[in-house]
């Protein structure tokens, strides 16, 4: 299912990946989840979106480092465009997965109330095997390609750990009736 960077709330489930720019952790997540959502042959009842906190990056592709991780790891990063987190999607969506304390501090701002400050979680929060305790995902920007890589590795491992939690919620939910011509 393509959303064309938009949300389809008509999902069962709606996720929204936030990082700084949206060109290096958030797309990376993106990518990996709608690849997880889709072998599991969920894609008519998720909806998965990514953004950032800041409008740096608004329009460009994410950075070449990130589609050359991605596609090293058998996934397509080309059609992604950054945006930015609007505060009004709160309503619409059901998570929002967040990379680092910054970006945990910025949207629970944005939030007007309990329930959407609720829905902003750190990624690694769901990972209980994350090396050390790590709570927060590296910002790969100001580094090396591998650092990238690593990055990437992370964000598998703790999507699939995400994946492993919402989608048996996902699964038992009635179908999605099919629209009728």
């Amino acid at each position: 299912m393509s959303f064309d960077r938009t949300l389809d709330e008509s999902a069962l489930f709606r996720i929204c990946f936030v990082c700084t720019g949206n060109i290096c952790r958030s797309p990376m997540a993106e990518a990996v989840f709608k690849n997880l959502v889709r072998k599991a042959g969920l894609s008519r009842y998720v909806a998965v979106i990514s953004a950032g906190t800041g409008d740096w990056h608004v329009g460009e592709p994410s950075d070449d480092r990130t589609v050359a991780a991605l596609k090293a790891h058998g996934l397509d990063g080309t059609q992604h465009r950054a945006k930015q987190f609007d505060p009004d999607w709160f309503e619409n969506l059901d998570l929002v997965v967040v990379f680092d304390r910054s970006h945990e501090r910025i949207l629970r701002a944005w939030a007007t109330n309990d329930v959407d400050r609720s829905k902003v979680q750190l990624l690694m929060t769901f990972d209980s095997e994350a090396a050390g305790g790590l709570l927060e995902v590296p910002d790969p920007y100001y580094s090396d390609a591998a650092l990238f890589d690593q990055v990437l590795g992370t964000i598998e491992r703790a999507s699939a750990a995400l994946f492993r939690q919402v989608s048996p919620g996902i699964q038992k939910r009635p179908p999605i009736p099919k629209e009728q011509p």
